[in-house]
């Protein structure tokens, strides 16, 4: 069985990542080190919940793990909600949460940043494990702590730092990923050779036959590779006082068309993601930063893969405006006494923090790129 395993080193809270194939019908003894003795709560969304978790169940049962409860929540980012946080911790707490009980967050990113920031502040702290079934959730959400839900101000304005005990990631959950949704997590796999790792990207660029047709063996690497990127930087940098900020590449536009459309099934967040990165290495050559042709390659490769590009791709009958876009921009977390902060490049694979973007660069950007379509 293909498997790879990956350690996030963070003193008393390192944790293990296991990437293979088949991994959920072994959870049960993948997991019964952090579970045995202990009360179990699972949480899925409505969606995941009638195709695997009674296959997690049963993983558990096998290792004779019992499960006190299941909770599940509507599928979409609108579940990232304070009434949803409230929902699940009220519930849990009736039966019978306690300071030794364990969450498991089996679901996208939406479920693991909602479990995470539940059990970040639930009893004030109890332990959760990550089983993400998406591409994008395996590649990044999943992994490094960060938890939290969206206000109508901003995405992930409220939220923890809060490390899980062990990610599982088992890539057959991809077989029955709706195409849309996986091509969302290739945007945030991709951005991982566009940050500070050339060779990854072309590795991404000449393979794209693999990728479609979900070739367990390029995808247990690739998505290691990316898991072990991220434990690296989170490892320099857990609470995003440097240079784990550059794992937001494409992500200051991608927010604000998020909350533009109301973060709605118009657009999702990894193709919000698509378009930010393409608009960050626009951005850079209008800057005087990266080359044309570096720009191009990017846009080409997010258009091979089937990914948008433009705003204009975006679902739905929307007008979008460049003062719009910034003053969503200027609810970001990375605002700094008001000012702008992007992550631009100087080249595939060179990306870097550029803060005190003057508002009128971008303002003139935006305006320019909206009118181009």
């Amino acid at each position: 069985m293909l498997h790879e395993e990956i350690s996030v080193n963070l003193g008393e809270r390192s944790y293990k990542i296991d990437v293979g194939q088949g991994l959920l019908d072994e959870a049960g003894s993948y997991l019964k080190p952090f579970l045995a003795d202990r009360n179990v709560f699972i949480i899925t969304d409505e969606q995941v919940k009638p195709i695997y978790l009674e296959k997690l169940e049963q993983s558990l049962k096998n290792e004779g793990l019992q499960v006190q409860s299941t909770l599940s929540v509507p599928a979409g980012e609108t579940s990232k909600s304070f009434l949803q946080v409230e929902r699940i911790v009220s519930a849990l707490l009736t039966k019978g949460l306690d300071r030794q009980s364990v969450l498991i967050a089996l679901g996208g990113g939406v479920v693991g940043d909602l479990v995470g920031f539940a059990a970040s502040i639930a009893l004030r702290g109890v332990d959760f494990i990550q089983i993400p079934t998406t591409l994008l959730a395996q590649v990044d959400s999943s992994v490094g702590g960060k938890t939290g839900i969206n206000l109508l101000e901003g995405k992930n304005l409220i939220g923890s730092f809060y490390q899980p005990k062990h990610v599982l990631i088992d890539i057959d959950v991809l077989q029955t990923l709706p195409k849309n949704h996986f091509l969302s997590g290739y945007a945030e796999m991709l951005k991982y050779g566009l940050i500070d790792d050339a060779d990854f990207f072309e590795e991404l660029e000449t393979n794209i036959d693999l990728i479609h047709g979900l070739d367990p063996e390029f995808l247990i690497a690739a998505i290691g590779h990316c898991c072990q990127a991220k434990a690296r930087i989170v490892a320099e940098d857990e609470t995003e006082h440097g240079k784990r900020a550059l794992l937001n590449l494409g992500h200051t536009f991608a927010h604000a068309l998020e909350a533009e459309t109301g973060y709605s099934e118009s657009l999702s967040h990894g193709e919000a993601v698509a378009i930010g990165i393409r608009q960050a290495f626009d951005f850079s050559v209008q800057q005087g930063l990266c080359q044309l042709e570096e720009s191009c390659r990017v846009r080409d490769h997010l258009k091979k893969m089937g990914l948008k590009t433009r705003v204009n791709d975006i679902k739905g009958n929307w007008h979008f405006t460049a003062e719009k876009i910034v003053q969503h921009m200027q609810k970001d977390k990375k605002v700094e006494h008001g000012a702008l902060t992007f992550i631009l490049a100087r080249g595939i694979g060179q990306s870097f923090i550029q803060k005190d973007v003057a508002r009128t660069d971008i303002l003139t950007f935006l305006d320019d790129d909206l009118h181009r379509g």
